[in-house]
């Protein structure tokens, strides 16, 4: 047994890509100001990286362990945006359509158990808003925590 990791990482990242709400999606978490130009207007960019694992006590078993693995999308808009009062509605709209997406296609197509929407783990699916400055760059954030129940990820010894 072992974890799929390109799987889940895909799960996630492709309904992303295919949301049309980002203007760039990393898989991981960047090193320097990700502002994203396009046409001229500034756009939200969205980053997932690993955030932490472990086992789960509730769903293992005598042979093998269950595991949570819980990730970080975190979506950043630039600050400087013109006109300021959307970029909170817009933020709220993105948000709003990932914690759809991920409370509708909650095994990730099959690569999961399940998000653990409501936190039977102690770790629900949330959503935190925030800023950081990135290099001279401010942005408006939010950060989605994504707690992910994979059945069978490590086997018990004998």
């Amino acid at each position: 047994m072992a974890l799929d990791v390109a799987r889940i990482m895909d799960g996630i990242t492709d309904p992303l890509l295919r949301s049309g709400l980002f203007r760039k999606v990393n898989r991981h978490e960047p090193k320097s100001s990700p502002i994203a130009k396009v046409g001229g207007q500034s756009g939200i960019v969205v980053a997932v990286w690993l955030q932490r694992v472990l086992p789960v006590p509730l769903g293992s078993g005598l042979t093998s362990t269950t595991g949570l693995v819980v990730m970080m999308i975190r979506m950043y808009t630039p600050m400087m945006t013109e006109p300021a009062d959307e970029i909170d509605p817009d933020v709220l709209t993105a948000t709003s359509a990932l914690l759809e997406l991920f409370s509708g296609d909650f095994t990730l197509d099959g690569n999961v158990r399940n998000v653990d929407l409501l936190g039977q783990t102690g770790q629900s699916l949330s959503a935190q808003a925030g800023y950081i400055t990135i290099g001279k760059d401010p942005f408006r954030i939010m950060d989605i925590t994504l707690p992910l129940i994979v059945n069978d990820v490590w086997d018990q010894a004998p």
